[in-house]
């Protein structure tokens, strides 16, 4: 007998189901059906939703999803109630921003029931109060707004619609989630004007761009220049050090080299025919400095005696012998000074 009483119950829960709507639908259909589930005394109610079932025309309780009974006649199914979150699409509407620009604008509000109670008794029509409501609430935060900050601040926007609908929807047993806005509509000559603003904020930045890159290419180039020529002149600098140095080394060693060159000579004049070997230099530089004549310069020198080498090497000679005897009157003349000696000094004679 239950079991038949169960599947009969079934039945009619399910083809009651399929001819009733819920509580929000479509905005081409209608919010409550003609007929509201039977009671059956034994009730499958599906999950997320509340079925608020009243006893001899009083509020009794509110049923819980899965299996339920009820008894016939006195109770009584009064509201069904879907606990998902409901989509509604709020209608456009014009408002007026706070610069005195008609705006056309539409959104969509997100909610869902969180008391069944307060819901199903609280308000008469839920969906239209919410409409409403989210409707003035709109038109109310846009006139604060000008044209440009609704477009800026519409994030701003959204939370304080729904912050205001959250106020008036509390005793209502609704939790508004968000409200989004789907199109901001302005009129033709506004959206022209705002066009040609657009335009030349676009082309006052590409200007103060190019002079910015320009100035910037300007100062690269003048720092280029300036560290070239830093460099340049460090180059210079470093280059000119390093010739100095260089010069200057060379010069020493030309000094000690010419050095050693002296005493090498004066130790081979020293020695047994040594003016001999000298006058054999002399006349060997003679013979190659006629070998360079006429190859630098056109205009000339030369003596009367050109071709007289050995006149020219006995002149030189004597040249060399008279530069000498000072040198050796100082030797002696310290020699006697300084130890005495019986030898008597020796005298420089000059080559014949």
């Amino acid at each position: 007998m239950l079991r038949t009483l169960c599947r009969a119950g079934c039945a009619v829960l399910k083809n009651s189901q399929c001819t009733v709507p819920r509580l929000w639908v479509t905005p081409g259909q209608q919010r409550w059906a003609s007929h509201l589930p039977m009671n059956t005394v034994v009730l499958f109610v599906p999950q997320q939703e509340a079925w608020v079932i009243e006893r001899m025309g009083r509020f009794h309780r509110i049923l819980e999803p899965g299996l339920n009974f009820l008894i016939p006649i006195l109770d009584r199914i009064r509201y069904v109630q879907s606990l998902k979150e409901i989509v509604i699409d709020i209608p456009e509407q014009s408002a007026i921003s706070l610069d005195n620009v008609t705006l056309q604008i539409d959104g969509v509000l997100y909610l869902r029931i969180l008391d069944p109670f307060k819901a199903s008794y609280g308000v008469e029509d839920p969906e239209y109060a919410v409409t409403q409501l989210a409707q003035t609430t709109m038109r109310s935060e846009l006139g604060k707004l000008t044209l440009d900050k609704v477009f800026r601040e519409r994030e701003s926007l959204n939370s304080n619609i729904v912050h205001s609908i959250n106020q008036a929807s509390d005793e209502w047993g609704i939790r508004c989630l968000r409200y989004e806005i789907k199109d901001i509509q302005v009129p033709p000559r506004v959206k022209e004007s705002m066009q040609m603003q657009v335009e030349a904020e676009r082309r006052k930045r590409a200007t103060v761009l190019k002079s910015e890159g320009t100035r910037e290419a300007a100062i690269n180039v003048a720092e280029g220049c300036k560290q070239s020529q830093i460099l340049a002149s460090e180059g210079e600098k470093a280059e000119q050090i390093n010739k100095a140095a260089g010069e200057a080394q060379a010069i020493l060693a030309k000094a000690e080299a010419k050095s050693k060159a002296l005493r090498l000579l004066s130790a081979a004049l020293a020695e047994q025919n040594g003016n001999a070997a000298a006058s054999l230099s002399v006349a060997e530089q003679y013979v190659c400095a006629f070998s360079d004549l006429a190859k630098v310069s056109n205009t000339v020198l030369l003596p009367s005696d050109t071709g007289d080498v050995s006149g020219m090497v006995t002149q030189a000679m004597t040249i060399y012998s008279t530069l000498s005897k000072p040198t050796l009157k100082v030797q002696s003349v310290k020699t006697e000074t300084d130890e005495p000696s019986e030898e008597p000094p020796v005298r420089a004679t000059s080559a014949q």
